[in-house]
């Protein structure tokens, strides 16, 4: 009777080690389109949706696609890396946000992904909305066709409530209803953003949208380089109501063409923007100030064809 109450204990202790194994996450995880989110998310046996796949990968792990597909769209609790480099990883998000990145303290890696907000019958609410504190990188994407009403209808919304961080390199962000970059913290968040080789193409109220309404954190500072904003009303937009956190956007080595209200437009007293090395043509000016903003050069740009030219907000900025 006693060697029968051991064993069957044994076999209790073996079954949860057993149990426990199989629901341990796994460093990096797997999809594929004739993929099973029933899978383990193995090289194997992978997943066919994103959020099939993080649930089974460990915090700070990588989803890997084994093949181009459409793999839905994702809420992020956790540090996580989604890289589709060397394939496509879809996400249509028809009246919906493609990729939410919702917790405290998370750094999320977005790589190689379409990231699209389907027809304008059902349209898609954000291409990437992130929140709370942490870090959002992403690289070598498209982001499209984001078309709910604003304050929504953003490629990129950045709305921390802690310190936040982005990063985009490499990406297109095109034909979305309200901004191709919101960045709005949120309470007594703040940010921190580099664009690199960026284009921001057909983003109906601007290209890249600073906005500091109901701010109170450190402020928000963007450094822009090498990127390409069109077609927008405002290429970069900086709007610092009174009482608010500042804004400063300084562009370098970029071009800004062809937006009908402004290049550059700076509204607000903590409003600033500072441009170098950098092409305005074809915008309906190129500096727009209001309400004591400042848009000031490091006079060595190339200023043509506007319809109004603008005076830049003087002295010139300084090169040390």
């Amino acid at each position: 009777m006693i060697r029968l109450r051991n064993l069957t204990t044994m076999a209790a202790a073996l079954g949860a080690c057993t149990a426990g194994a199989a629901n341990a996450q796994a460093s990096r995880t797997w999809v594929s389109g004739t993929g099973s989110d029933a899978n383990p998310c193995s090289r194997t046996a992978p997943c066919q949706t994103f959020s099939g796949a993080i649930s089974k990968t460990a915090a700070g792990g990588e989803i890997n696609c084994l093949d181009p597909g459409g793999f839905g769209t994702v809420n992020i609790t956790k540090s996580i890396t989604i890289d589709c480099t060397g394939t496509l990883g879809g996400v249509l998000a028809a009246s919906t946000t493609g990729v939410i990145a919702n917790a405290a303290g998370i750094h999320v890696i977005l790589r190689g992904l379409s990231i699209n907000g389907g027809p304008p019958a059902f349209p898609g609410v954000h291409g990437v909305r992130f929140l709370q504190s942490g870090s959002m990188t992403i690289e070598d994407s498209i982001i499209e066709n984001f078309n709910a009403a604003a304050p929504n209808g953003n490629g990129i919304t950045f709305a921390p409530s802690g310190a936040g961080e982005l990063f985009v390199s490499n990406t297109i962000i095109v034909g979305n209803l309200n901004s191709g970059i919101l960045i709005q913290p949120t309470g007594t968040g703040n940010a921190r953003a580099v664009l690199r080789n960026v284009v921001m193409a057909r983003n109906t109220g601007a290209g890249l949208q600073i906005n500091t309404n109901g701010n109170t954190g450190t402020g928000v500072f963007v450094s822009v380089t090498g990127s390409s904003i069109a077609g927008s009303a405002n290429g970069v937009n900086v709007i610092t109501a009174v009482g608010t956190a500042a804004g400063l956007v300084t562009v370098t080595e970029s071009t800004i063409s062809n937006n009908p209200t402004a290049a550059l437009n700076a509204n607000g007293l903590n409003s600033f923007i500072r441009v170098g090395l950098s092409t305005m043509s074809g915008n309906g000016a190129a500096a727009v100030t209001s309400a004591s903003g400042s848009v000031r050069s490091f006079g060595d740009n190339y200023v043509t064809h506007n319809s109004v030219d603008g005076t830049f907000t003087a002295p010139n900025v300084p090169k040390l």
